[in-house]
């Protein structure tokens, strides 16, 4: 008799990202300095491409492999960027933002307060993905919300 699993591993989330990257060993390293990333299981070819790794970054887990083209497998850089930007939440974004740039990563766009309540920059890392990082500061309601974008952008605001 085979015991019951459970569908979804203990500690996995719904979604969790996964990352194909140029240098996946380097990209691990690379998140580790950048994001406090803690490394949980590295799996290698016979010639030291990684073929699957899994990390945790605060209390997410992430995915990531080496590029396997003759699979259709590259990442970012390859594709000349990507429209996929992931988002952290943290407890102090300029202190989180400054080590993702102490670490390589190049600003995409400076840390700034935002209309929607989050102090909040985009950073690109070496590997070609995008990461956003906020630090919720304010509660903003849905109208001060649609409010501040209107002034901002008032083409953005609502269409009669």
């Amino acid at each position: 008799m085979t015991a019951q699993v459970d569908p979804i591993p203990q500690d996995m989330h719904t979604i969790t990202p996964h990352l194909v990257c140029d240098g996946a060993a380097e990209a691990i390293e690379f998140y580790k300095k950048a994001f406090n990333a803690v490394e949980h299981a590295r799996m290698q070819t016979p010639d030291g491409k990684i073929m699957h790794a899994m990390l945790t970054i605060g209390d997410s887990h992430l995915m990531l492999v080496d590029e396997f083209p003759d699979y259709g497998s590259v990442g970012p850089n390859k594709l000349n960027g990507t429209p996929v930007t992931l988002h952290m939440y943290v407890q102090d974004v300029d202190q989180a933002f400054a080590q993702a740039v102490g670490a390589g990563a190049s600003v995409k766009m400076a840390v700034e307060n935002q209309f929607w309540g989050d102090r909040y920059g985009i950073v690109t890392d070496p590997f070609g993905h995008s990461w956003s990082l906020a630090t919720h500061v304010k509660d903003v309601t849905p109208e001060e919300m649609t409010a501040a974008m209107q002034d901002m952008q008032p083409e953005c605001g609502p269409q009669s």
